[in-house]
């Protein structure tokens, strides 16, 4: 009799597994999973199949904390462990722009449809997956803010609970959302991230396209074995699946005849971020004017390649990536500019539409179109291939003043290990001056960035005090750490107005009080008088203007501030 109960039972729970369906299913690719139904969703696979496990991870801007699904065939969900088996780790982000839902539709029905055995997960694979990461974007559903997009009925929006763009947040991590993803990416420490999206731009004949980690960023090892090797095998693989694919189409209105460039991903975007840990980064962008229901199947298509290509290729992948985190320990350099490469290049087969004009129905004026009536195939010259310069010397350590607790609190959430000062130390250290920079005059994503950023390096004695942290460049977030603490680096903290205070001067002077103590300080130095003067012969205006004049004599006097424009991250230089 129990053993006739349990037969029962479990033909009832795999019959309950085979029968949910999702409300894409449902409607026929016409309507998209809600927030509520997506987690509820995952919360029923959860109970019946030992393969999932479903974790409350940490808040969102939302007020609702960021869930992870994990998926495993021995019923093992703990990251460290999964590395300990060379199990290739893949973390799946969905909903980051809930306006692209394709990715949360797509990763619901594959975790069932691995739980149905419907889809073979390798025992040497382990899936993890963010059902939705922009919570609050999800929750302001409607049917317009993609005007561009064919479908689903509703959907969610780009802005997330801050309005901000959370697809440009994962250095600067003002969002609760941001914070949280770091914890899970640091807890899982991924082989491969996907970040699944819907594109804007151009008109051509692909469902799907695929935006990868620059390869050079990567390093030769890990970016040329992923350029050369592993991804070649996921544009055969959903070619077999009749889902042809091209790289990532970065222009709108432009015809391919130019050439196609890679997209530079730098680390404000998920798989920049993953580059500077050795993580490959794979953004599939399906095509906004493709009915819902392809871009859904073809990225449930993409995910299901990923599973069995870093299944075949597990052992090659994993020692790859080792030996990329170990050559990013002992770097004496990295570099901090890339350009795309204009004289090397491969080609794609490009299936697009031919363009062609017409009297515009809205303005009455001459607009362009696609002609769908006149499809074609070309080969396309593809520049993959990225020159590195602006090459940034490695320090042995970096020391910042504890006051700086934005940025140490960065640091630690992604994983740097880092020391404290004992006692009050004079350190002999290397200290940048903001020579000069540039801020954009509108607000980008909450910021006025700072960019084009000039220094000069000087040799100084810092006093430091008991509390003030050193970071020891010895750690596989070596890369990270000359990335974000570099104030010249395209995303770092610099950059997204960590340190402006320092741009202000605290401190200053009465012309008329000044005018004295100035007099006082060239009667005792000859060397600042001497400087005065030749800058006075060289420079007429200057000459004429007595506040120019107080000002350099101040500027260059013991009175004026000495963090002023002076970069609070220190350099220990190796000997």
């Amino acid at each position: 009799m129990r053993i006739l109960i349990f037969i029962l039972f479990f033909e009832s729970m795999f019959l309950n597994v085979q029968a949910q369906q999702s409300r894409f299913e449902k409607t026929n690719g016409l309507e998209s999973a809600t927030y509520f139904e997506a987690i509820d969703w995952y919360t029923r696979l959860d109970k019946k199949s030992s393969k999932v496990l479903v974790k409350e991870m940490g808040m969102t801007d939302a007020g609702y904390p960021l869930h992870l699904v994990l998926v495993s065939t021995d019923g093992k969900f703990d990251a460290v462990g999964w590395h300990k088996k060379n199990k290739v780790v893949i973390l799946i982000n969905n909903g980051i722009h809930p306006g692209e839902p394709d990715g949360i539709d797509a990763s619901m029905m594959l975790v069932r449809d691995i739980v149905n055995n419907k889809i073979k997960l390798p025992s040497n694979v382990a899936l993890a997956f963010i059902p939705v990461y922009n919570i609050g974007g999800c929750l302001n559903r409607n049917s317009y803010s993609r005007a561009n997009q064919d479908g689903p009925l509703e959907y969610g929006f780009r802005g997330n609970a801050q309005n901000l763009d959370i697809n440009r947040d994962f250095t600067k991590n003002d969002s609760k959302n941001a914070k949280s993803f770091a914890q899970i990416f640091h807890l899982l420490d991924p082989d491969i991230l996907v970040d699944n999206h819907v594109s804007d731009g151009a008109d051509y004949q692909f469902t799907i396209t695929l935006l990868t980690s620059q390869y050079d960023k990567l390093g030769k090892g890990l970016g040329g074995w992923l350029r050369e090797n592993f991804e070649p095998q996921l544009y055969k693989s959903m070619a077999d699946k009749k889902w042809d694919m091209v790289p990532y189409v970065n222009f709108e209105t432009a015809t391919p005849e130019k050439g196609m460039e890679m997209f530079y991903d730098p680390p404000r975007y998920s798989s920049g971020f993953a580059a500077l840990f050795q993580t490959i980064g794979f953004v599939p962008e399906t095509h906004m004017l493709k009915p819902f229901k392809a871009r859904v199947l073809s990225t449930y298509a993409f995910s299901q390649t990923l599973i069995e290509r870093a299944a075949v290729n597990a052992i090659e992948l994993i020692n790859q990536r080792k030996k990329e985190r170990a050559r990013v320990i002992i770097e004496k350099s990295f570099a901090f500019k890339w350009t795309v490469d204009t004289l090397t290049y491969s080609f794609v087969n490009f299936k697009g539409y031919e363009q062609a004009f017409k009297i515009s129905d809205a303005t009455g004026l001459n607009r362009m179109y696609y002609d769908h009536s006149k499809p074609f195939t070309k080969q396309v010259k593809f520049f993959n291939v990225f020159n590195s310069s602006n090459f940034i010397d490695v320090p042995a350590a970096y020391i910042i003043p504890q006051g700086w607790y934005a940025v140490i609190d960065l640091l630690k959430l992604n994983g740097v290990k880092m020391e404290r000062f004992v006692r009050d130390s004079l350190v002999d250290v290397e200290a940048y001056h903001i020579d000069d920079y540039k801020s954009l005059p509108r607000p980008y994503e909450k910021h006025h960035k700072n960019s084009a950023v000039k220094t000069t390096a000087t040799n100084q004695k810092i006093r430091f005090l008991k509390g003030d942290y050193i970071i020891w460049l010895n750690q596989t977030g070596n890369r990270y750490l000359v990335e974000m603490l570099e104030p010249t680096g395209d995303d770092s903290f610099f950059s997204w107005n960590f340190f402006d205070a320092i741009l202000q001067q605290k401190e200053g002077y009465s012309d008329y009080r000044w005018d004295d103590l100035a007099a006082e300080v060239l009667k005792n130095n000859a060397d600042l008088k001497r400087k005065l003067d030749e800058k006075k012969k060289g420079d007429e205006k200057f000459a004429l203007s007595g506040p120019a004049q107080l000002d350099f004599i101040y500027k260059n006097s013991p009175y004026y501030e000495p963090g002023h424009n002076r970069y609070p991250v220190y350099r220990l230089n190796r000997k």
